[in-house]
């Protein structure tokens, strides 16, 4: 069943309220959401109160100037895996003055698939200013727009579970 626009903009404002709440700022660190994330929490007014800022890090080169990302790491475990999204989840706080941070990598396709990573695979980290991080990686099923949607409320779905 195909993520209804209501379902994310319903999980982007309980966590809208959850930060100002809680006043926490949010950082995200996006790549096959292309910034889709901070596009869709920044469309809820009075997001100034609570977002800082995002990261759109679609190539290698960004994530290492960006965020930090080791090239040692790309290397070793490649852009889409648990090592990167965690680095890329830190070095979002770490290079900004936010509290929490959510980043992003994946294989959206239709091409880029491995048997390994096959297009859908996406790594979701979330993380705290104080070193915190924890990653869980999804397998979405449909075409490009369907797996970047999925990508964008599940992070906000992670987001929400961790503020609470």
């Amino acid at each position: 069943m195909p993520i209804r626009d209501e379902e994310i903009l319903a999980a982007a404002q309980a966590l809208a309220g959850s930060l100002a709440q809680q006043r926490l700022l949010l950082t995200t660190a996006e790549s096959c959401t292309g910034g889709g994330i901070a596009e869709t929490l920044t469309g809820i007014a009075g997001a100034s109160a609570w977002f800082d800022r995002g990261f759109v890090t679609y190539s290698n080169e960004a994530k290492l100037s960006m965020l930090g990302v080791s090239q040692s790491t790309l290397d070793r475990f490649g852009a889409v895996s648990e090592a990167t999204a965690l680095e890329m989840a830190r070095g979002a706080i770490s290079h900004s003055g936010a509290h929490v941070s959510v980043a992003v990598t994946g294989i959206a396709g239709p091409d880029g698939g491995t048997p390994d990573k096959p297009v859908g695979t996406v790594w979701i980290a979330w993380g705290q200013k104080l070193g915190y991080a924890e990653a869980r990686r999804f397998q979405f099923d449909g075409d490009r727009n369907a797996v970047r949607q999925q990508a964008i409320l599940e992070a906000i779905l992670g987001l929400n579970a961790r503020l609470k």
